[in-house]
Protein backbone atom coordinates (compact mmCIF):
# COMPACT_ATOMS: atom_id res chain seq x y z
CA UNK A 1 0.00 0.00 0.00
CA UNK A 2 1.52 3.49 -0.89
CA UNK A 3 1.76 6.18 1.60
CA UNK A 4 -0.31 8.53 -0.66
CA UNK A 5 -3.44 6.43 -0.75
CA UNK A 6 -3.40 5.75 3.62
CA UNK A 7 -3.34 9.84 3.85
CA UNK A 8 -6.72 11.29 4.41
CA UNK A 9 -8.26 13.63 1.91
CA UNK A 10 -8.22 16.68 4.53
CA UNK A 11 -4.41 16.71 5.51
CA UNK A 12 -3.56 16.61 1.62
CA UNK A 13 -5.70 19.74 0.61
CA UNK A 14 -3.94 21.29 3.73
CA UNK A 15 -0.14 20.48 2.70
CA UNK A 16 -1.07 21.66 -0.69
CA UNK A 17 -2.57 24.81 0.44
CA UNK A 18 0.57 25.60 2.48
CA UNK A 19 3.03 25.26 -0.40
CA UNK A 20 0.84 26.85 -2.29
CA UNK A 21 1.23 29.90 0.64
CA UNK A 22 5.22 29.23 0.66
CA UNK A 23 5.22 29.22 -3.47
CA UNK A 24 4.02 32.98 -3.50
CA UNK A 25 6.14 33.90 -0.83
CA UNK A 26 9.20 33.37 -3.44
CA UNK A 27 10.52 36.83 -4.82
CA UNK A 28 9.67 35.54 -8.81
CA UNK A 29 6.21 35.24 -7.63
CA UNK A 30 6.34 38.39 -5.54
CA UNK A 31 7.30 40.58 -8.15
CA UNK A 32 4.82 38.59 -10.38
CA UNK A 33 2.26 39.06 -8.05
CA UNK A 34 3.03 42.56 -8.26
CA UNK A 35 3.37 43.16 -12.04
CA UNK A 36 0.04 41.19 -12.41
CA UNK A 37 -1.84 43.10 -9.73
CA UNK A 38 -0.20 46.82 -11.39
CA UNK A 39 -1.87 45.96 -14.60
CA UNK A 40 -5.01 44.91 -13.71
CA UNK A 41 -5.80 47.81 -11.77
CA UNK A 42 -4.81 49.57 -14.92
CA UNK A 43 -6.91 47.16 -16.87
CA UNK A 44 -9.90 48.02 -13.71
CA UNK A 45 -9.80 51.48 -14.85
CA UNK A 46 -10.33 51.23 -18.30
CA UNK A 47 -13.62 49.24 -17.62
CA UNK A 48 -15.60 51.43 -15.05
CA UNK A 49 -14.26 54.37 -17.55
CA UNK A 50 -11.54 56.30 -14.76
CA UNK A 51 -9.00 57.05 -17.42
CA UNK A 52 -8.30 60.77 -18.32
CA UNK A 53 -9.80 61.03 -21.60
CA UNK A 54 -12.04 58.84 -23.65
CA UNK A 55 -9.93 55.70 -25.19
CA UNK A 56 -12.28 56.50 -28.43
CA UNK A 57 -12.27 60.63 -28.72
CA UNK A 58 -10.22 61.80 -31.36
CA UNK A 59 -8.27 64.97 -31.15
CA UNK A 60 -6.39 65.63 -34.51
CA UNK A 61 -5.02 68.68 -33.48
CA UNK A 62 -2.96 66.67 -30.61
CA UNK A 63 -2.11 63.83 -33.12
CA UNK A 64 1.33 61.99 -32.34
CA UNK A 65 2.16 63.63 -29.53
CA UNK A 66 4.92 62.20 -26.97
CA UNK A 67 4.37 61.67 -23.77
CA UNK A 68 3.87 64.81 -21.38
CA UNK A 69 1.93 65.73 -18.18
CA UNK A 70 -1.14 66.27 -20.66
CA UNK A 71 -0.94 62.98 -22.22
CA UNK A 72 1.53 60.80 -19.68
CA UNK A 73 1.72 57.88 -23.21
CA UNK A 74 1.14 60.54 -25.50
CA UNK A 75 -1.23 60.46 -28.50
CA UNK A 76 -1.59 58.09 -31.67
CA UNK A 77 -2.45 59.15 -35.30
CA UNK A 78 -5.95 60.41 -34.59
CA UNK A 79 -5.12 62.06 -31.63
CA UNK A 80 -6.56 59.75 -28.97
CA UNK A 81 -5.16 59.81 -25.49
CA UNK A 82 -2.81 56.62 -25.22
CA UNK A 83 -2.46 56.15 -22.00
CA UNK A 84 -6.43 55.59 -21.96
CA UNK A 85 -6.06 53.28 -24.59
CA UNK A 86 -3.80 51.22 -23.19
CA UNK A 87 -5.92 50.87 -20.31
CA UNK A 88 -9.06 50.05 -22.18
CA UNK A 89 -6.84 47.70 -24.76
CA UNK A 90 -5.74 46.19 -21.36
CA UNK A 91 -9.44 45.98 -19.85
CA UNK A 92 -10.66 44.02 -23.36
CA UNK A 93 -7.39 41.73 -22.79
CA UNK A 94 -8.08 40.44 -19.26
CA UNK A 95 -12.57 40.16 -20.18
CA UNK A 96 -11.39 38.11 -23.23
CA UNK A 97 -8.79 36.07 -21.17
CA UNK A 98 -11.23 35.45 -17.91
CA UNK A 99 -14.30 35.15 -20.36
CA UNK A 100 -12.44 32.28 -22.39
CA UNK A 101 -10.32 30.57 -19.50
CA UNK A 102 -13.25 30.03 -17.37
CA UNK A 103 -15.38 28.60 -20.18
CA UNK A 104 -13.00 26.36 -21.36
CA UNK A 105 -12.06 25.39 -17.21
CA UNK A 106 -15.36 24.97 -16.67
CA UNK A 107 -16.08 22.22 -19.48
CA UNK A 108 -12.50 20.91 -19.97
CA UNK A 109 -12.75 20.26 -16.52
CA UNK A 110 -15.76 18.69 -16.54
CA UNK A 111 -14.67 16.18 -19.13
CA UNK A 112 -11.53 15.52 -18.42
CA UNK A 113 -12.35 14.36 -14.69
CA UNK A 114 -15.85 12.56 -15.99
CA UNK A 115 -13.43 10.54 -18.82
CA UNK A 116 -10.80 9.54 -16.82
CA UNK A 117 -13.17 8.75 -13.17
CA UNK A 118 -15.96 6.79 -15.33
CA UNK A 119 -13.82 5.77 -18.42
CA UNK A 120 -15.55 3.40 -20.46
CA UNK A 121 -17.28 5.17 -24.10
CA UNK A 122 -17.08 8.61 -22.65
CA UNK A 123 -13.22 8.78 -22.09
CA UNK A 124 -12.77 7.41 -25.52
CA UNK A 125 -14.80 9.80 -27.07
CA UNK A 126 -12.98 12.95 -25.33
CA UNK A 127 -9.56 11.47 -26.41
CA UNK A 128 -10.86 11.19 -29.78
CA UNK A 129 -12.19 15.12 -29.94
CA UNK A 130 -9.19 16.36 -27.92
CA UNK A 131 -6.42 14.90 -30.18
CA UNK A 132 -8.29 16.54 -33.09
CA UNK A 133 -8.02 19.56 -31.85
CA UNK A 134 -4.77 19.26 -30.68
CA UNK A 135 -3.72 18.27 -34.41
CA UNK A 136 -4.40 21.68 -35.45
CA UNK A 137 -2.22 24.59 -34.09
CA UNK A 138 -3.62 26.66 -31.38
CA UNK A 139 -3.50 30.04 -33.38
CA UNK A 140 -4.38 28.80 -36.44
CA UNK A 141 -7.70 27.13 -34.80
CA UNK A 142 -8.24 30.23 -33.04
CA UNK A 143 -7.92 32.10 -36.18
CA UNK A 144 -10.21 29.85 -37.99
CA UNK A 145 -13.22 30.34 -35.37
CA UNK A 146 -12.51 33.99 -35.13
CA UNK A 147 -13.01 34.10 -38.96
CA UNK A 148 -16.25 32.44 -39.62
CA UNK A 149 -17.85 34.49 -36.80
CA UNK A 150 -18.86 37.78 -36.49
CA UNK A 151 -16.23 40.04 -34.81
CA UNK A 152 -17.30 40.93 -31.41
CA UNK A 153 -15.25 40.03 -27.82
CA UNK A 154 -17.59 37.26 -27.20
CA UNK A 155 -16.33 35.40 -30.61
CA UNK A 156 -13.08 36.27 -29.50
CA UNK A 157 -13.52 34.73 -26.17
CA UNK A 158 -15.26 31.49 -27.72
CA UNK A 159 -12.68 31.03 -30.42
CA UNK A 160 -9.93 31.13 -27.57
CA UNK A 161 -12.13 28.97 -24.92
CA UNK A 162 -12.65 26.18 -27.63
CA UNK A 163 -8.55 26.05 -28.31
CA UNK A 164 -7.33 25.81 -24.38
CA UNK A 165 -10.41 23.34 -23.49
CA UNK A 166 -8.91 20.50 -24.84
CA UNK A 167 -5.71 21.15 -22.62
CA UNK A 168 -7.95 21.59 -19.17
CA UNK A 169 -9.75 18.45 -20.23
CA UNK A 170 -6.24 16.49 -19.94
CA UNK A 171 -4.94 17.99 -17.77
CA UNK A 172 -7.83 17.07 -15.43
CA UNK A 173 -7.88 13.76 -16.69
CA UNK A 174 -4.50 12.57 -15.92
CA UNK A 175 -4.70 13.28 -11.62
CA UNK A 176 -8.24 11.49 -12.03
CA UNK A 177 -6.80 8.04 -13.11
CA UNK A 178 -4.60 7.98 -9.91
CA UNK A 179 -7.19 9.69 -7.30
CA UNK A 180 -9.53 7.21 -8.52
CA UNK A 181 -7.96 4.44 -6.77
CA UNK A 182 -6.46 5.31 -3.54
CA UNK A 183 -7.86 4.01 -0.50
CA UNK A 184 -10.12 7.18 1.09
CA UNK A 185 -11.61 6.86 -2.82
CA UNK A 186 -12.30 3.61 -2.47
CA UNK A 187 -13.75 3.41 1.10
CA UNK A 188 -16.12 6.38 0.22
CA UNK A 189 -18.02 4.08 -2.45
CA UNK A 190 -17.53 1.25 -0.44
CA UNK A 191 -19.49 2.78 2.95
CA UNK A 192 -22.51 3.35 0.31
CA UNK A 193 -21.42 7.01 -1.33
CA UNK A 194 -22.13 7.50 -4.66
CA UNK A 195 -19.64 7.29 -7.43
CA UNK A 196 -20.33 10.91 -8.46
CA UNK A 197 -20.55 12.59 -5.02
CA UNK A 198 -17.25 10.84 -4.42
CA UNK A 199 -16.10 12.58 -7.40
CA UNK A 200 -16.81 15.79 -6.30
CA UNK A 201 -16.10 15.24 -2.08
CA UNK A 202 -12.71 13.16 -2.30
CA UNK A 203 -11.23 13.71 -6.10
CA UNK A 204 -12.11 17.03 -7.18
CA UNK A 205 -10.98 18.97 -4.35
CA UNK A 206 -7.39 17.38 -4.58
CA UNK A 207 -7.06 18.86 -8.29
CA UNK A 208 -7.31 22.21 -6.82
CA UNK A 209 -3.70 23.12 -6.98
CA UNK A 210 -3.03 22.01 -10.69
CA UNK A 211 -6.31 23.74 -11.70
CA UNK A 212 -4.99 27.00 -10.43
CA UNK A 213 -1.53 26.86 -11.73
CA UNK A 214 -3.27 25.87 -15.13
CA UNK A 215 -5.74 28.43 -15.06
CA UNK A 216 -2.97 31.15 -14.21
CA UNK A 217 -0.79 29.63 -17.17
CA UNK A 218 -3.46 30.01 -19.65
CA UNK A 219 -4.69 33.50 -18.44
CA UNK A 220 -1.29 34.76 -20.40
CA UNK A 221 -1.70 32.47 -22.98
CA UNK A 222 -5.29 34.02 -23.63
CA UNK A 223 -3.90 37.17 -23.39
CA UNK A 224 -1.40 36.56 -26.25
CA UNK A 225 -3.55 34.60 -28.11
CA UNK A 226 -6.15 37.83 -28.16
CA UNK A 227 -3.48 40.30 -28.97
CA UNK A 228 -2.06 37.86 -31.91
CA UNK A 229 -5.87 37.63 -33.15
CA UNK A 230 -6.46 41.47 -32.76
CA UNK A 231 -3.07 42.52 -34.43
CA UNK A 232 -4.02 39.88 -37.47
CA UNK A 233 -7.18 42.04 -37.79
CA UNK A 234 -9.50 39.52 -36.20
CA UNK A 235 -10.17 40.77 -32.71
CA UNK A 236 -12.28 42.68 -31.30
CA UNK A 237 -13.07 45.43 -33.95
CA UNK A 238 -12.95 49.41 -34.02
CA UNK A 239 -13.10 51.26 -32.02
CA UNK A 240 -12.85 49.53 -29.31
CA UNK A 241 -9.32 49.45 -28.38
CA UNK A 242 -6.93 46.20 -28.20
CA UNK A 243 -3.31 46.29 -27.75
CA UNK A 244 -2.62 44.02 -30.30
CA UNK A 245 -4.44 46.60 -32.55
CA UNK A 246 -2.22 49.03 -31.13
CA UNK A 247 0.97 47.75 -32.16
CA UNK A 248 -0.68 46.76 -35.26
CA UNK A 249 -1.28 50.38 -35.87
CA UNK A 250 2.21 51.59 -34.78
CA UNK A 251 4.03 49.40 -37.25
CA UNK A 252 4.04 52.25 -39.90
CA UNK A 253 4.58 55.35 -37.33
CA UNK A 254 7.01 53.50 -35.25
CA UNK A 255 10.06 56.05 -36.23
CA UNK A 256 8.10 59.15 -36.07
CA UNK A 257 6.00 58.06 -32.95
CA UNK A 258 7.93 55.57 -30.83
CA UNK A 259 5.75 56.09 -28.06
CA UNK A 260 2.70 54.29 -29.93
CA UNK A 261 4.96 50.70 -30.71
CA UNK A 262 6.61 51.41 -27.07
CA UNK A 263 3.81 51.45 -24.17
CA UNK A 264 0.94 48.90 -25.57
CA UNK A 265 4.04 46.40 -26.40
CA UNK A 266 5.00 46.85 -22.51
CA UNK A 267 2.09 46.90 -21.03
CA UNK A 268 1.54 43.22 -22.88
CA UNK A 269 4.64 42.18 -21.77
CA UNK A 270 4.35 42.95 -18.35
CA UNK A 271 0.92 41.45 -18.47
CA UNK A 272 2.02 38.17 -19.52
CA UNK A 273 5.43 37.86 -17.78
CA UNK A 274 3.54 38.66 -14.61
CA UNK A 275 0.78 35.91 -14.87
CA UNK A 276 3.93 33.53 -16.30
CA UNK A 277 6.13 34.03 -13.12
CA UNK A 278 2.91 33.61 -10.45
CA UNK A 279 2.10 29.95 -12.55
CA UNK A 280 5.61 29.16 -12.86
CA UNK A 281 5.81 29.51 -8.66
CA UNK A 282 2.63 27.67 -8.36
CA UNK A 283 3.45 25.07 -10.56
CA UNK A 284 7.06 24.44 -8.60
CA UNK A 285 4.69 24.03 -5.50
CA UNK A 286 2.47 21.92 -6.71
CA UNK A 287 4.79 19.48 -8.45
CA UNK A 288 7.59 17.38 -6.61
CA UNK A 289 9.93 17.55 -9.89
CA UNK A 290 10.01 20.66 -10.05
CA UNK A 291 10.74 21.39 -6.81
CA UNK A 292 13.58 18.64 -6.63
CA UNK A 293 15.06 20.41 -9.53
CA UNK A 294 15.78 24.08 -7.25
Amino acid sequence: MSATSTVPARVVRTSRRSQLLVALRAPSAVVGVVLTGLVVLLALAGLVGLTPYDPARQDVAAALQGPSATHWFGTDQFGRDLFSRVCAGLANSLRIAVVSVGVAGVIGVLLGVFAGYFQGLLDRVVGVVTNVLFAFPSLLLALALAATLERSWVTVSLAIATVYMPIFARVARGPVLSLRSVDYVTASTAIGRSRLSTLFAHVVPNMRGILVVQTTLSLSWAILTEASLSFLGFGTPPPAASLGGMVYDSQTLSTVAPWMLAFPGAALVVFVVGLNLVGDSLRAAVDPRSRGAR
